[in-house]
């Protein structure tokens, strides 16, 4: 299983130092799991033996006058090669297109980034029925080489996310066995994942792990998740 932490705008550069060394000494021993960690770009820091660090966003530049943005020049510092592409975060709220997230795809395919590309639909889609909800889910595949061999691939409604309410088992499963069909890569579950429904989630033959937002905050309740599977 792949458990993969997005702390988006929380945490600090010393609480995050705090999380990742209680977190790998509690996950030392277990090598059933790969676990991911994506902080703020504030709060980076090189991976450990059992915590891949990743970077939530980045630009796709060496380095330059791209304001507001981090790129490889700032990334190598960590020695960061995991990142997350396509979270509907950075499409609803920070505009970005199907065009950009292609183009910041490509980027890191070619500098040898393993991915988290994520996906998801808004709740009026998911409304409109199951062939809307593909249809939808596969247009943000355009220009995505889904045969790259770093790529994970995150399925996340946006109408699950940070709401509490998360896919119903049924959903999730249906939802997971038509993107098998389309991609052969690890499928990750994101969407108000949760203890009370972890079990459940990460029973289904198609979840290969979850991308866990709110419930990963605490070093200590994360690896409850992760130990939970």
């Amino acid at each position: 299983m792949i458990f993969a932490a997005n702390f988006k705008c929380n945490h600090t550069r010393s609480s995050t130092q705090s999380y990742i060394s209680t977190l790998s000494e509690l996950i030392k021993s277990d090598t059933s799991h790969e676990c991911f960690v994506f902080p703020p770009a504030t709060a980076l820091l090189a991976s450990t033996p059992n915590v891949t660090i990743g970077v939530q966003n980045a630009y796709m530049a060496q380095n330059g006058a791209y304001t507001g943005e981090i790129g490889l020049e700032q990334l190598d510092e960590f020695g960061i090669k995991t990142i997350l592409i396509g979270h509907s975060e950075r499409r609803e709220i920070l505009g970005e297109s199907q065009e950009i997230v292609a183009k910041k795809f490509q980027y890191f395919t070619e500098n040898g980034f393993k991915i988290i590309y994520c996906i998801g639909e808004p709740l009026e889609i998911r409304e409109s029925g199951f062939d809307s909800v593909m249809e939808y889910l596969t247009e943000q595949f355009i220009g995505i080489d889904i045969n790259y061999p770093n790529l994970i691939v995150a399925y996340e409604p946006i109408w699950a996310i940070g709401t509490g309410r998360s896919a119903t088992i049924d959903e999730i499963t249906i939802t997971h066995k038509a993107l098998k069909s389309i991609v052969s890569v690890p499928l990750l579950y994101g969407g108000s994942v949760n203890l009370s429904n972890i079990k459940e989630i990460s029973s289904i033959d198609e979840v290969d792990g979850v991308l866990v937002g709110s419930a990963s905050l605490d070093a200590v309740k994360f690896y409850e998740l992760i130990r939970s599977c």
